[in-house]
């Protein structure tokens, strides 16, 4: 069995991926900025040739839309080959090279970043998780109208399958950019919406709305879904049973 380091490992789709990889046996370091022995903030670098000694496979699911994350992936991608990792995987998002959105540039940015490091790469893309989509619409669900993007639709996956998905790559050899992966349906966020309502009891008139910008225009044109890769198995539908089970 193998040493794998997670980055995020204490985030939505890290942690799953940090109890896949040990529960087949793995050693996992979780590198995090708040993890003991692991705890290192990616955008400053220290301390991550000691978390690295001794790694054969880095998956790099840390990320903020908040700004760092090239960065914070030339500090990681420098520290690898310095410790001669021989597997690098990446988690990132269907659509950051359709969709001119800041976050999804930053995220094809580390793409290549990572495809011209010389190390062994994999790359997966998938679409948006169900939790991501339930913040949003519960966020949404605050004011005492939903207000929602005007023609976009979403394709949901959940993040127990990226995580098996991710393990199993993460295992195996450098593959480069695999197939993208995504949620069983494309759904319209209105029908999404109303499907988070009736599961959480809560009434809220839904409202669509025109935004500006190419960004908006991306999303409008389905740039972030991949219906052809529709390979999810879990609706949002599920999902939400989960979250919110059956009141008598």
């Amino acid at each position: 069995m193998t040493t794998i380091l997670v980055t995020g490992g204490t985030g939505t789709l890290g942690r799953r991926l940090s109890e896949r990889l040990r529960a087949d046996g793995h050693e996992v370091r979780v590198l995090s900025r708040h993890s003991r022995p692991y705890a290192v903030d990616l955008r400053e670098g220290t301390g991550l040739a000691a978390a690295l000694a001794g790694v054969d496979t880095v998956v790099h699911c840390a990320t903020t839309p908040r700004g760092g994350d090239e960065q914070a992936a030339r500090h990681l991608i420098e520290a690898a080959r310095s410790a001669g990792v021989r597997h690098l995987a990446y988690i990132s998002i269907v659509g950051v090279d359709r969709v001119p959105l800041g976050y999804y540039r930053t995220k094809l940015a580390v793409e290549g970043l990572i495809e011209e490091s010389g190390l062994g790469w994999t790359v997966l893309r998938t679409t948006q998780f169900h939790d991501l989509v339930l913040r949003f619409l519960q966020d949404s669900a605050k004011l005492p109208v939903m207000l929602l993007p005007a023609q976009v639709a979403d394709q949901p996956i959940e993040v127990a399958e990226v995580a098996d998905r991710l393990a199993e790559l993460a295992t195996g050899a450098p593959a480069g950019r695999v197939p993208d992966m995504g949620g069983p349906e494309v759904r319209t966020l209105p029908e999404l919406a109303r499907s988070y309502l009736r599961a959480s009891g809560r009434r809220r008139p839904v409202v669509n709305l025109r935004l500006p910008g190419k960004a908006y225009r991306g999303f409008r044109a389905g740039g972030h879904l991949t219906p052809e890769r529709a390979v999810g198995e879990v609706t949002f539908e599920q999902f939400l049973a989960g979250r919110f089970p059956a009141r008598d």
